[in-house]
Order: C-alpha cells, then structure tokens, then sequence
C-alpha cells in the first residue's frame, strides 16, 4: 500500500514515537523510509549586534544532524535502511510545516508519519501545531502519532 514513508522528527519523545510508528509500518509495507528534520534560520536573520550570527547557525546545524543521525540510528538498529535529511528554513514567512510537506512532496512520499502533543484550547492558540500545519498542507495522507 505504502512504498515511501518520510518521518518527521524533532528529537522529542513525541516524535521519537512517529518515528517508531513510521518503522512499523516500513516493515509492514516492506517500504522506503526517508527522516527528515527541519532547522529554523529565520530568527537569525534579524540583525542583532555582538551576535555570532555564523556560530549559532553552525550550533543549529550541528544539534539538527545530532537529531537525524539518533533517527537513522534507531531505525537502522531495527534493520531498516533509512534516509535523512536536515532541511533549513531560511526565508522570513516560510513555516516548519510547509518545509516538511515540501520535504515530502520533493521525494516524493506515499504517507508522512508526524507525531503531535495533542494540545488544545489556550495551549493550542498560543502554541499551534506544526503537525495540525502539516496535515491540511499535505496532498499525502498524513498519520499523527499521539504523544505520551
């Protein structure tokens, strides 16, 4: 039913558990999983005096392969050969939801497995949800993954 799957992740205990739900179902489907992770630059942009601008970029950089190779690592663990990509937003506007269905849709993925907090009321409108971005974004269908 499902030949490509892309994960997303964002080193979390949520995401840890779409990404367990993702290699489930690759194993089931007998299906190519592709990981991504999304890196926000935009703050960056802002010019801010005696800020290392390169330096914090690099940091971002660095901490999201740290957050990508723990995810292929893990799935490899299972047997699973996975894909990884580190994505980065860099243009003021661009959100973390529509990187990841551009992600999905470039590759291009069958279903895409997210996980999400399941907020809601207060916490929800101050906070959004990138998974809630994704899923009316998405032309795949989307699983949401519950977190703990």
């Amino acid at each position: 039913m499902y030949q490509r799957i892309l994960a997303a992740v964002d080193g979390s205990s949520t995401s840890d558990r779409a990404l367990q739900e993702a290699m489930r179902l690759a194993q089931d489907q007998h299906a190519a999983l592709h990981i991504v992770h999304v890196v926000d630059m935009v703050p960056l942009l802002w010019d801010v005096e005696f800020t290392d601008i390169e330096a914090i970029q690099r940091a971002l950089r660095q901490a999201g392969r740290a957050v990508i190779d723990r995810a292929r690592e893990t799935a490899q663990s299972a047997g699973i050969e996975a894909e990884a990509q580190l994505a980065e937003i860099g243009t003021p506007g661009q959100r973390v939801a529509g990187r990841i269905v551009e992600a999905a849709t470039t590759w291009p993925a069958d279903v895409l497995v997210i996980g999400t907090h399941g907020r809601r009321g207060l916490d929800h409108l101050l906070l959004g949800s990138i998974a809630e971005g994704v899923a009316r974004l998405a032309p795949m269908p989307v699983l949401l993954v519950r977190g703990p």
